[in-house]
């Protein structure tokens, strides 16, 4: 109960911060990749399961949703992100349970890949001397643990890069989650909650070959390289709340598990650098084996172009085929995620897993 309250006391002091936030001071901060949810199960809710988020995607929702981890999982991603901008993204994570009472400790790397972009000057602004390719690189690091039968928490240390042509910007980000379950006497985890803050860090800046230039020195008749400082940035700070009640059907197939499940989430986002967001989405499931889900993330103005200030338009679906290998033993998922978007052509994303 002690590191329970230790994690309470550490959210009662940051989430005042992160609650502050406002529309006003959108575009203000960087590192907006944090934001995107590489995963292609979780993203078919358009991360609306923040209560009953599990395994490795959970380090991108709610890390406490890793603490549910059986014994090993391993898994891969691949978005096409708003399709026509050319912009792709891999992600792969890796997770070990480590012992009965020893938590779980998981690792994941997501990069964003731009293609190649032209070179130019205020000479040749239509290029011809090159390309250059940026690259958005995200390592996290987390450990999490169950504290009781009803009680989970972990956090997530993330290094984030950032570099352009002859300029990088790096930094770490902060982390952290709680779930709660309860139920009754027959589905004693039918009802979940969770809380998670995510992107605290400290304020990031460019540097590098990019931002120097020759120029003549004040005091001599010489050059020398002169190096520009650039503005820092802050992480995109968010705060997530939510919740999930499941509806059960059918014949029993194992512990809280029926032939027939509906999963009924609720979620409440409260961005430091944009508009607040609060969604619902469902999601049935026929054994296990077969899942399709959707959601639908809103936000003050989006229904409206002239008001919508997020290029997607709050819809998402997907769907998951997961099959084990043997009886309870390993098993094999394929999972796929739809936002749709305007402008382009939505986000799609494809990922595989291994459950050991």
């Amino acid at each position: 109960m002690k590191k329970i309250a230790i994690i309470i006391l550490i959210f009662s002091a940051t989430v005042t911060t992160t609650i502050a936030g406002n529309k006003d001071r959108a575009g203000q901060a960087g590192a907006y990749e944090l934001l995107i949810n590489p995963w292609a199960r979780s993203s078919g809710w358009h991360g609306l399961n923040t209560g009953s988020v599990r395994g490795l995607e959970a380090m991108n929702l709610n890390v406490a949703g890793l603490s549910f981890t059986q014994k090993t999982e391993v898994l891969f991603s691949h978005s096409i992100y708003l399709k026509g901008t050319g912009i792709n993204i891999n992600a792969f994570g890796f997770s070990q349970a480590l012992g009965k009472s020893g938590g779980v400790l998981g690792v994941n790397l997501m990069a964003m890949s731009f293609g190649d972009i032209l070179v130019t000057t205020v000479n040749l602004p239509e290029g011809g001397i090159g390309t250059f390719q940026p690259q958005f690189i995200n390592l996290g690091i987390a450990y999490a643990k169950s504290f009781s039968n009803s009680i989970y928490g972990g956090i997530v240390i993330r290094a984030i890069t950032e570099s352009i042509a002859d300029s990088k910007a790096s930094g770490l980000s902060f982390d952290a989650g709680i779930q709660y379950k309860t139920g009754d006497r027959k589905f004693d985890d039918r009802v979940k909650f969770g809380i998670a803050l995510r992107n605290i860090g400290t304020p990031i800046k460019f540097q590098g070959d990019a931002l120097t230039f020759k120029g003549n020195a004040t005091e001599g008749d010489y050059q020398l390289t002169v190096s520009q400082r650039s503005q820092q940035f802050e992480l995109p700070s968010l705060l997530n709340i939510g919740a999930s009640y499941d509806l059960h059907f059918g014949k029993s197939i194992g512990e809280n598990k029926t032939t027939h499940r509906m999963t009924i989430a609720a979620n409440f986002t409260s961005h430091s650098f944009q508009r607040d967001n609060v969604g619902a989405g469902i999601e049935y499931s026929l054994k296990d084996q077969f899942m399709v889900r959707v959601g639908f993330n809103h936000e003050a103005g989006l229904l409206s172009e002239s008001t919508r200030t997020n290029v997607y338009t709050g819809l998402a679906g997907g769907f998951t085929f997961e099959l084990p290998t043997k009886k309870n033993g390993p098993s094999v998922a394929l999972d796929y995620s739809y936002r749709a978007s305007n402008p382009w052509g939505g986000t799609h994303t494809l990922g595989a897993r291994i459950n050991l």
